[in-house]
């Protein structure tokens, strides 16, 4: 390994949490301050506090209702009758369009 290119290994270096807890660890700084820590993140305590999220579902379906009170739109009915034996015209054209024309005999 090379000389002077790694940090300096503390190998009883301090870490604090916001809670007030103090453990030490390995690391390349002295003193290392944390936010969450296992005694105080909900997953390992086990008071973990639920969301309200069918609140914020409920609360979505209200402000569109109120939004879409005043709006009233209709539908237009298809037609479902077909004329029989019409082709269309885009492929109409096409097709003549596509067929070889012959030469004309004199």
């Amino acid at each position: 390994m090379k000389k002077d290119i790694h940090p300096t290994y503390y190998k009883e270096a301090k870490i604090k949490c916001a809670c007030g807890h103090v453990f030490t660890l390995g690391a390349t700084r002295e003193k290392i301050a944390v936010e969450i820590c296992s005694n105080c993140h909900p997953f390992y305590t086990g008071k973990q506090t639920l969301i309200d999220t069918a609140g914020r579902a409920e609360r979505f379906k209200a402000r569109a209702s109120k939004a879409n009170a005043g709006k009233v739109v209709k539908k237009k009915e298809k037609k479902t009758t077909r004329v029989q034996n019409k082709k269309p015209k885009v492929i109409d054209a096409k097709l003549k369009a596509a067929k070889p024309k012959t030469p004309k005999k004199k």
